[in-house]
């Protein structure tokens, strides 16, 4: 949620009116009514014009904004079209995490895996916190398993095989998704991959993926997602040229 003083300096800068009114939205914690965005800007000392049809202007959104029984709310790619614009809700703090994150960046040498692990950054800066640890880390495993595809794929086999008398060689990278990921993790820290205490806090990355990836009471909060994005960084996307 957007704090008062933020509201305050975003409502008064020259933007269309549009992106005011998401902005203004992002103020509230739940779905709010045309009528409340009314008074929220005039207590952050916009005066909306009395004939300015609101919800005719939130309809034309394209997707950023949606009416539902309880009023309008933002949906992901609103928040995602707001952390464009500067706009977040993350306090000074977590927005340097992000700042910091996003520096390390520009050692990813894969375009594909650099643009994924961008817009996993873009959803934490966003307050999509499950989505950007779920993003990210199926971004990690592709990597993971394109390396071993290509350089790894015998020495993997003869792992998995000693391990499990049942495995059938992977002959590629679908091959390798058939491993349930913590056994794979495992098999490639066995090999020499991965060391040991990478492997670690790798298998805490996909606890907490499982933990995200499904409905359930877990509460994740933005120092969470930092440390798992960078885990994935530091251990994944810049060690492996993918």
């Amino acid at each position: 949620m957007l704090s008062e003083a933020l509201l305050k300096d975003w409502l008064h800068r020259d933007l269309p009116t549009l992106d005011k009114l998401l902005i203004a939205i992002a103020s509230f914690d739940k779905p709010c009514s045309v009528a409340d965005l009314r008074v929220r800007t005039h207590a952050a000392g916009l005066r909306l014009p009395t004939k300015m049809n609101i919800s005719a202007i939130l309809g034309r959104s394209k997707g950023t904004a949606i009416r539902v029984p309880a009023g309008w709310e933002l949906t992901g790619a609103g928040r995602i079209h707001l952390t464009n614009l500067g706009v977040s809700s993350l306090s000074p703090a977590a927005m340097q995490v992000a700042t910091d994150i996003r520096a390390h960046l520009a050692k990813i040498t894969n375009e594909s895996t650099r643009l994924f692990v961008e817009e996993s950054i873009k959803c934490y800066e966003a307050g999509l916190y499950r989505s950007a640890i779920v993003m990210s880390w199926i971004a990690a495993v592709d990597v993971l398993y394109r390396d071993v595809a290509a350089n790894h794929l015998a020495k993997f086999n003869v792992e998995a095989s000693r391990v499990n008398a049942r495995w059938k060689d992977a002959v590629n990278e679908d091959g390798l998704a058939r491993m349930g990921e913590a056994d794979f993790l495992d098999r490639i820290a066995a090999i020499g991959i991965i060391g040991k205490n990478a492997k670690n806090e790798l298998v805490q990355a996909l606890n907490l993926r499982n933990g995200c990836g499904h409905p359930n009471s877990l509460k994740v909060g933005p120092n969470m997602v930092a440390r798992h994005i960078e885990t994935l960084l530091l251990n994944v996307f810049e060690r492996f040229p993918y």
